[in-house]
């Protein structure tokens, strides 16, 4: 696909063909952010921020979509697979602070020492808790569950391995802590997009978190993939920037 601006015009060529359509139309904003997303992938842009002093390695405009979701469900837990550098933990806590309602548990595979230490000494770890090792592992999802009280609502997220695979794992293993109404969070499904990229590898195409949500809702009829709606928007844009496609999991009974 090529790009062309010529003033208020975008045109796409593709296969041949052109397609013309107004720098700021809809439809040129949704060819425009996937040329960006493919552009921030191979300059690692998502390393350039952090949460109260703790790296984040997340779109923003991921962020703050998870933050209106995390506002609308007012979880009592929400669960991480995947900790990293502590400042998506971080950023949750943080929120749940705010509401005066909530914790968060964070399980991965390894912590860090430098960073165990950086997030137990951070102001929000009086909210988070830490669970070291394999995220389904029955005795790592056992420590899980017995942090959560029956009635609590929950919220998942999971960030860890992002291999098909696991993330099927993941989704079986955790999807029961998902309260009706509430959501199971596969991110990062954007790999799919990105075979050829620097730092990709060439199964990406089928091996993602995408495809393992769309398989795995196929297969379970209480949960359904659903994006959740705008809570404001004057504008005319109707489709998200995102590494998260298909990402949203939604326990409906």
């Amino acid at each position: 696909m090529k790009l062309v601006v010529e003033g208020d015009i975008v045109k796409v060529i593709e296969g041949g063909e052109v397609r013309e359509m107004g720098i700021g139309s809809a439809e040129a904003f949704e060819v425009i952010s996937k040329l960006w997303l493919r552009s921030g992938w191979d300059a690692k842009y998502v390393y350039g921020f952090s949460w109260m002093g703790r790296p984040v390695i997340q779109l923003p405009d991921d962020m703050i979509r998870i933050q209106e979701v995390v506002y609308a469900v007012k979880p009592d837990v929400i669960v991480e697979t995947g900790v990293a550098h502590g400042g998506s933990l971080v950023f949750y806590a943080s929120l749940l602070k705010a509401m005066e309602k909530g914790r968060v548990i964070g399980v991965d595979v390894e912590i860090r020492p430098h960073n165990r230490q950086a997030i137990e000494a951070h102001e929000m770890f009086s909210l988070i808790s830490l669970v070291e090792g394999d995220s389904v592992a029955p005795e790592i999802l056992g420590q899980v569950q017995d942090q959560i009280a029956p009635g609590e609502t929950v919220l998942v997220l999971l960030d860890s391995c992002h291999t098909k695979e696991h993330v099927l794992k993941e989704l079986d293993a955790y999807s029961p802590l998902v309260t009706p109404g509430s959501y199971i969070v596969a991110m990062d499904g954007i790999m799919k997009d990105l075979v050829g990229a620097p730092r990709s590898n060439t199964d990406w195409d089928w091996n993602n978190p995408s495809d393992a949500a769309l398989e795995w809702v196929e297969a379970h009829d209480d949960f359904i993939i659903e994006e959740p709606a705008f809570p404001f928007n004057e504008g005319d844009v109707k489709s998200r920037v995102t590494y998260w496609p298909n990402a949203f999991i939604k326990r409906v009974k």
